[in-house]
């Protein structure tokens, strides 16, 4: 299945380093089969190296995709996180060792044929979501694994799925969402989204394959880029930055990245 634009080469969604208990907590992200990152951006670690002195806060910031995770020592409690227009904290204990799939835009509900809205700014079981890929988790999987073995039951899963899926190849969707990654998410919704669809349809398709307005998906491609440049606070207080990339003025960028991140730019970028 060809898909009319390639996600992986406009986007690349980064979930930032981990900077608390730095030392003792890990996060790696490890690419999937050739023939699955058109799907699948990564499959992710997030662990302890040792137990901690104090619970683990663990924000994940908006990224525009759909995870599945669960917990290595306990993969029968496995769970769906939905397109998120704000940062979501999780609190974990003091000892942990997480698993997760990330798939680019669209490519969950493309799969599992779901609807992206009713997971958004949320996580469910994914029993109730996915049932059959649910069990297989809970199945196969078990804390004695290494990355290679967990990398390797991934791929022949996902790989044996999707030659089972009709792929909705909408290019009306599909151009929308090229525009947005190639603009990093600055532009006219209303004016540069002529893909010969209306508005209504055009939401419509978002929320069913995204979760949410192309609207606040462009938002988080935005923020996603801002991250990716790793800008210094510096330069963006007096080289002005923010104008180049959309927002209207400092106030405006700052409320929008603390949404998306958690905490102010100052602090994410360090002083």
């Amino acid at each position: 299945m060809k898909l009319p634009v390639n996600i992986r080469q406009l986007y690349n969604p980064i979930q930032p380093t981990i900077k608390q208990s730095a030392d003792n907590v890990t996060y790696a992200e490890f690419l999937p089969h050739l023939q699955l990152e058109p799907y699948i951006y990564c499959y992710w670690e997030l662990k302890t190296n040792q137990t901690l002195k104090e619970p683990f806060n663990y924000k994940v910031v908006a990224d525009g995709c759909i995870d599945i995770f669960f917990e290595l020592n306990n993969p029968q409690e496995n769970f769906v996180m939905g397109f998120c227009k704000k940062y979501t904290a999780f609190p974990l204990n003091n000892s942990f060792h997480y698993i997760g799939v990330r798939f680019l835009p669209t490519m969950f509900p493309q799969i599992f044929n779901i609807n992206a809205s009713a997971l958004s700014n949320r996580f469910e079981h994914l029993k109730i979501v996915v049932p059959e890929t649910a069990s297989f988790i809970a199945d196969n999987f078990e804390a004695q694994l290494n990355i290679k073995e967990i990398k390797a039951l991934f791929d022949n899963y996902f790989l044996e799925l999707i030659t089972t899926i009709q792929f909705n190849n909408d290019t009306r969707l599909y151009e929308s969402i090229n525009i947005i990654l190639a603009n990093f998410g600055v532009l006219n919704i209303e004016t540069d989204l002529d893909t010969g669809i209306s508005p209504r349809q055009l939401r419509r398709l978002f929320q069913f394959y995204v979760g949410d307005t192309a609207k606040t998906f462009s938002k988080v491609v935005r923020f996603q880029n801002i991250l990716r440049a790793k800008p210094s606070t510096q330069s963006l207080r007096e080289n002005k930055l923010f104008f180049d990339v959309g927002y209207y003025d400092q106030a405006h960028f700052i409320k929008e990245f603390k949404n998306f991140y958690g905490v102010t730019p100052a602090k994410a970028f360090g002083r």
